[in-house]
């Protein structure tokens, strides 16, 4: 059985996770350098990480293994989870692939670029229904291919 690993700070599908994950009796490491209410949940483990940049990212990354399912926005986690040939999708229900994470990416650094030079302004669209509903689509359908 596959883990689940949330990159939990900011993290807006944290519920649709937990919901899915006890349908299928999945454990879930909730991995965040804020405090967060902590579940009743056996199948809940809340990880605390020090302030630091990609803490969060670094526990995860040591952690998961083959098959596991990681749920994160950081690119690049998602690169070093396929690496260690893990499951990886955003919050919006986009899965990272090999075929896609360099494009990815690139994509990243050039944005980061943009907003540096004033040339592009900050943030996306705003996290929709419809985003969450393909969330849900994806994440079930990682699980399954993760049991496989």
């Amino acid at each position: 059985m596959p883990d689940l690993y949330i990159d939990a700070d900011a993290c807006p599908v944290r519920n649709e996770v937990l919901r899915v994950a006890e349908r299928h009796g999945l454990t879930v490491h909730l991995v965040s350098n804020r405090g967060f209410r902590p579940s009743q949940s056996p199948l809940i483990h809340n990880v605390m990480v020090p302030a630091t940049p990609d803490a969060a990212d670094d526990w995860i990354a040591e952690h998961i293994a083959q098959g596991d399912i990681c749920v994160t926005g950081d690119i690049p986690l998602a690169a070093r989870c396929l690496e260690k040939q893990a499951l990886a999708l955003d919050s919006k229900g986009k899965s990272f692939t090999e075929e896609s994470i360099g494009m990815a990416l690139a994509m990243r650094d050039l944005m980061s670029h943009l907003r540096e030079t004033g040339e592009a302004g900050g943030g996306g669209p705003g996290f929709t229904q419809a985003d969450r509903s393909r969330f849900l689509q994806a994440l079930e359908t990682a699980v399954q291919t993760a049991k496989r």
